[in-house]
C-alpha cells in the first residue's frame, strides 16, 4: 500500500522497510488460541535474569519517580574499567542498536556512503538510509564478511564501515589477523564499527577483543550489549567504546536519559556476576551442540555459528516451515528479509525447548 505522506518524508525512507522483530509469545497464543508455546526467534538468553540483577532492580524501585542519571556515571565507570579505557571513551545506549544509530547520525549524511556486507544486521541499512546516506553492500563469502570485497568498495565518499563479529543472522566469525589487516587498510577518515553483540559466546583463541585496539585505531568504534549473554534484553542497555573525541560526538546526538535507572543498575550487577555469565555461556554451548546434532540427524545443512543461534538451510521455503512450526507453538525466525528465503534462524533455548523444536521440525519436514 502506498503512503501518501512519503513525499514529505526524508529521502532515504522511501526505500526502507520497518525492522520486523520476532513474534511475541502472547501474540502467537492469542492468534492461534494455544498455550505453552516457546520462542526461539530473537536470540534471547533462556536462563532468565540472575538473582543479583533482580536484587539490584528491586532496590531501585522506590526511585522510579526520578529521572535516571543522564550520564550513567557508575555504569560508564564500570564499563571503562572492564575495557581498560577512560570513561570519556564510553557511550551508553538503549541497547547497542541505539549506539549504532548514533554512529549513523554523527558520521553519515546525504552524499556519504555506508558500507556493509551482504547478510549484515538489518540496523545498518535502516540507520544509514534514514539519514540519507547511500547503502553500499559488498557480497558475502561463505555467508560471512568478504573483507577484500569490502575494502574494494571503500571510496572517498565512505563514511562508515560496519562489521558484526560474530555476524547476525549467519553466525560467522572473523579472526584477529584478517580483521586487524582490514582495520589497518582503512583510511583514517573512515569510521570502522565492530559490532560485538555476541562477544561473550565465542570460544576461539583467534577471536579478537577489538576494544583492546582502540589505542591503535582512532577511527574504531566497538559496540557491545547486555541483551544476550547477560540476559537483559527487556531492559535495552548496550554501549560503545571509542576514542574520546569520537565518543564526544556520539554523546552530542545521544538522547537525554536514554538508559533508564533500572537498566543501569541491572547492567552494573550483571557486569559483576561472573557466575551467571559462565552459566549462560555453558548453557549456550550445550544447546548449540544439541541443535547441531539434531539438524544433522534430519539431514539438513547449517551455517556454523559462534553466537547464540543456528541458521539452518531447509532447502525449501522457510516461511512455509515457520508457519507450520507456529501452529505447533514454536516460534523461530525465517530470514527471507536478509536474502535467505530457505533459511531459518533458531535461537538457543533451554534443553527441553531445543528438543521440542527439533521434534516439531521433524514432524513438519
Amino acid at each position: 500500500m502506498s503512503n501518501r505522506f512519503i513525499e514529505l518524508a526524508a529521502p532515504g525512507l522511501a526505500a526502507l522497510k520497518p525492522y520486523v522483530p520476532g513474534k511475541p509469545l502472547s501474540e502467537l497464543e492469542r492468534e492461534l488460541g494455544i498455550r505453552d508455546s516457546i520462542k526461539l526467534a530473537s536470540n534471547e538468553n533462556p536462563l532468565g535474569p540472575s538473582p543479583a540483577v533482580r536484587r539490584a532492580i528491586e532496590a531501585e524501585l522506590d526511585d522510579l519517580t526520578r529521572y535516571p542519571d543522564g550520564g550513567a556515571f557508575a555504569l560508564r565507570q564500570a564499563i571503562a574499567e572492564r575495557h581498560g579505557v577512560r570513561p570519556t571513551a564510553v557511550t551508553v545506549g538503549n541497547g547497542s542498536n541505539d549506539v549504532l544509530d548514533m554512529v549513523a547520525r554523527a558520521f553519515l549524511w546525504p552524499g556519504r556512503e555506508s558500507l556493509f556486507s551482504q547478510y549484515a544486521f538489518a540496523v545498518y541499512p535502516i540507520s544509514s538510509m534514514a539519514v540519507g546516506a547511500q547503502a553500499v553492500v559488498a557480497p558475502a563469502r561463505d555467508y560471512g564478511h568478504d573483507l577484500d570485497a569490502l575494502r574494494a568498495r571503500v571510496t572517498d565518499r565512505t563514511g562508515v564501515v560496519w562489521i558484526a563479529n560474530p555476524n547476525n543472522p549467519t553466525g560467522t566469525l572473523l579472526r584477529e589477523g584478517e580483521l586487524r589487516e582490514f582495520a589497518v587498510s582503512l583510511p583514517a577518515d573512515v569510521i570502522c564499527v565492530i559490532d560485538e553483540a555476541y562477544f561473550e559466546y565465542v570460544d576461539d583463541d583467534a577471536y579478537p577483543d577489538t576494544s583492546r585496539w582502540l589505542a591503535e585505531f582512532d577511527n574504531l568504534i566497538v559496540t557491545r550489549t547486555f541483551s544476550k549473554a547477560f540476559g537483559l534484553a527487556a531492559l535495552r542497555v548496550g554501549y560503545g567504546v571509542s576514542h574520546p573525541d569520537v565518543a564526544d560526538l556520539l554523546n552530542r546526538v545521544r538522547q537525554p536519559f536514554n538508559v533508564d535507572s533500572l537498566a543501569q543498575v541491572a547492567a552494573l550487577a550483571a557486569l559483576k556476576d561472573d557466575d551467571y555469565l559462565r552459566r549462560s555461556v555453558a548453557a549456550n554451548a550445550r544447546g548449540m551442540q544439541q541443535l547441531v546434532d539434531g539438524v544433522e540427524r534430519l539431514g539438513l545443512d547449517y551455517i556454523a555459528s559462534y553466537g547464540n543461534f543456528l541458521t539452518v538451510d531447509l532447502g525449501r521455503d522457510a516461511g512455509e516451515v515457520d508457519r507450520a512450526l507456529l501452529r505447533q507453538g514454536v516460534i523461530t525466525r525465517p530470514i527471507a528479509n536478509y536474502g535467505l528465503p530457505e533459511h531459518l534462524r533458531i535461537s538457543i533455548g533451554l534443553e527441553a525447548e531445543n528438543a521440542r523444536f527439533l521434534d516439531a521440525l521433524e514432524r513438519v519436514l
